[in-house]
């Protein structure tokens, strides 16, 4: 049997698509379906999502300035290269495989970038550009190795990931760090908001504005397809409630952040306002529309859900399989590079442990916590989005409420007991799935 998946974005035990019993298109029938699903061990993001709404409502009781419009901003800042990270990863995890040289991959990438602006006074673009190209030309190299040589996936990503490093500390050199110079890489460290670049307000409404209309019109899209095709469907309401939830929250977000909130940092910012979304929003907008099309409505997509499930039964339905486990190793260091670029732009520096440490484990945490399965044949790329923020919160609240040297110990500890959590659900649904009470 294969795992395919359906037009709902979510992976099927076989190679079918089993219509529903019951009244199709109307809310009990929805709700019955979605009810039988999370029973058979299908909860997608849901404990993610719920388990980010409980840490939020948490430290925003105990920290009085958890939800200020100062931290809100860095919050989404602190998460973008954990999501863009876990994005990639995410294809890899669908395959049943695991790539633990993407972290180092993209300070490979990053250092290069840093590298040809700097020491080579190239232009911004070009140099990223090269990382973003190197980024998959390290990711042809390793699924090549995987795909023809047979080399299992941790062993040849483990070694990369030693080899990475190595490189990133030859390209940094004895100085330990190359900083990005405020004018030649100007139009990278504004994707996180330096020197005040950040979107213009009226742009962050119009951003909404297509997002929701986009997500209701592809949502109705999908919902008339299948019901032509005589198979269950989401009821326009239900659409027409999570599209009015999305502006409402999207509304509070943009009108938070076109607040200045530079005077509830420090009062040294009294005469400088800093309002605006930042720029590196839009890239995850479009990165998460991009990715999610590709991997749901493309026939690509259905394929490597294919191979995740099942690479044999793929193999023998015409699947061209090598090409498929190459495939998902280049994106997923391609967006490694990226994931370099957007914590370059954070941290306004490469440092020689660029990429090293906690980097790759964060991504994967953000994938798992999201939903996606460590078995394969499971995961969106929404997945990524809700995991990198509960990781984000998680990492930006514990640092604050707990202070002193004993500080980053505890934000690895919850961190990881979230991690064993999200991975539990994901074991005790593989069985339900399966009928395994065992």
């Amino acid at each position: 049997m294969t795992a395919t998946e359906n037009p709902t974005g979510t992976a099927t035990a076989t190679g079918e698509t089993v219509p529903e019993t019951g009244a199709a298109g109307t809310l009990l029938a929805y709700g019955r379906n979605r009810l039988e699903r999370a029973r058979g061990g299908e909860l997608g993001s849901m404990p993610a999502v719920a388990g980010l709404v409980v840490l939020v409502i948490f430290f925003a009781i105990v920290q009085n300035g958890f939800l200020s419009l100062y931290n809100i901003a860095n919050l989404v800042t602190q998460a973008a290269p954990i999501i863009v990270l876990a994005m990639g990863l995410i294809f890899v995890l669908l395959l049943g495989e695991i790539d633990l040289s993407a972290g180092t991959a993209s300070g490979v990438c990053a250092a290069l970038m840093a590298v040809m602006i700097v020491r080579h006074s190239l232009p911004w673009y070009v140099a990223v550009l090269a990382a973003i190209v190197t980024g998959a030309v390290l990711g042809f190299l390793i699924g090549w190795l995987r795909a023809k040589v047979r080399i299992p996936s941790f062993v040849v990503t483990l070694a990369a990931f030693l080899s990475f490093q190595g490189i990133v500390l030859m390209q940094v050199g004895k100085a330990g760090s190359i900083s990005l110079p405020d004018q030649a890489a100007k139009p990278i460290i504004t994707l996180e908001g330096y020197n005040n670049n950040l979107m213009p307000l009226w742009l962050g409404w119009v951003m909404l504005a297509v997002v929701a209309g986009g997500y209701a019109l592809v949502k109705l899209r999908i919902a008339v397809s299948r019901r032509s095709a005589g198979l269950e469907a989401e009821p326009a309401l239900v659409t027409f409630a999570k599209t009015l939830l999305m502006l409402i929250l999207g509304a509070v977000f943009v009108y938070l952040l076109g607040e200045n909130r530079a005077i509830q940092q420090n009062a040294f910012f009294n005469n400088l306002k800093i309002e605006g979304i930042p720029w590196v929003v839009l890239l995850l907008i479009v990165l998460t529309v991009g990715l999610t099309f590709l991997l749901s409505r493309t026939r690509y997509g259905r394929h490597v859900y294919a191979v995740g499930g099942n690479d044999e039964a793929s193999r023998r339905a015409g699947i061209r399989v090598d090409r498929i486990r190459i495939s998902v190793f280049v994106i997923c260091s391609t967006l490694a590079a990226v994931a370099g670029v957007v914590q370059a732009s954070q941290l306004e520096s490469v440092a020689s442990n660029f990429g090293a440490g906690n980097t790759l484990l964060l991504a994967v945490g953000a994938a798992v916590i999201g939903g996606t399965s460590l078995f394969g044949g499971r995961g969106r790329i929404m997945d990524a989005v809700w995991g990198g923020l509960v990781v984000a919160v998680i990492q930006n609240g514990m640092g604050d409420l707990i202070k002193g040297a004993n500080s980053q110990a505890w934000q690895w500890i919850v961190t990881g007991l979230v991690l064993l959590l999200a991975a539990g659900f994901d074991a005790t649904s593989r069985r339900v799935g399966r009928g395994d009470s065992h």
